[in-house]
């Protein structure tokens, strides 16, 4: 793990890891939605509208496991100083938000046929609408912070560790509250859902993680790139003014 804060051997990784998780994600992703539109059958209450469970889930937990990493990036910025700590922390933040962004979308427009309203505010919702929020006020303050110093502050650090604590808000919102939402249908070791439902989900989720991950990847590249550029910019100006 302490091997990979290193950025030239992070690069070489990831310039072969990149591409792999992108193509067999999009790849898995599009067999597990095309099995669970077009193959799955109806469920026997919801009927059509439960195929948007194949996109909706897989945003929900990618919504959460991109704050996930943000807290473990910001986790190791604080408490070793990893190189690549704020870069992995704000790769992961805009999939994170998309995810996010997407698992509201796609839960409103299945709350409309199921529920009869396009939302409510109970534990579940309200929970994942603040994440949103959050990813929103981390964003803002890790762009400030690169501004006034250039990223050396731990405000985003310590931001991230503090908004963690919502994730377990999300996740047993269904069990505290009396909520709309329905409660866990995949538990450790067991799942109240058919396998006619459960495969082609798991899969959309493996497929849609590994995206998530190529992502990540290809910002954590790009923004590497830029501090290397700028630090290059930065060597050359000072050269000059030095030579000057």
């Amino acid at each position: 793990m302490h091997g990979l804060a290193n950025p030239a051997r992070f690069l070489r990784m990831a310039r072969w890891l990149m591409p792999l998780c992108m193509g067999v994600g999009v790849l898995v992703a599009a067999a597990a939605l095309g099995w669970g539109v077009f193959l799955a059958p109806a469920e026997r209450l919801q009927g059509e509208t439960v195929r948007i469970m194949y996109l909706h889930v897989p945003a929900a937990w990618l919504g959460m496991a991109g704050w996930i990493g943000i807290a473990g990036a910001s986790f190791a910025e604080l408490v070793w100083r990893h190189p690549l700590s704020v870069i992995a922390a704000r790769a992961c933040a805009v999939p994170g938000a998309v995810f996010t962004a997407l698992c509201l979308v796609t839960g409103s427009l299945w709350g409309r046929p199921a529920w009869g309203t396009w939302w409510v505010w109970d534990g579940r919702l309200t929970s994942m609408l603040v994440l949103l929020f959050l990813y929103f006020g981390w964003l803002a303050l890790a762009q400030a912070s690169e501004a006034a110093d250039g990223g050396q502050s731990r405000a985003p650090a310590i931001f991230g560790l503090v908004g963690a604590v919502n994730i377990p808000i999300i996740h047993y919102s269904v069990i505290w509250w009396n909520s709309q939402h329905q409660p866990p249908s995949i538990t450790l070791g067991k799942s109240a859902i058919s396998g006619d439902f459960l495969w082609p989900l798991l899969l959309a989720m493996l497929g849609f993680t590994l995206i998530f991950a190529g992502c990540v990847l290809a910002r954590m590249r790009a923004l590497l790139a830029t501090r290397q550029a700028d630090a290059r910019l930065r060597r050359k100006a000072l050269g000059a003014v030095e030579a000057f």
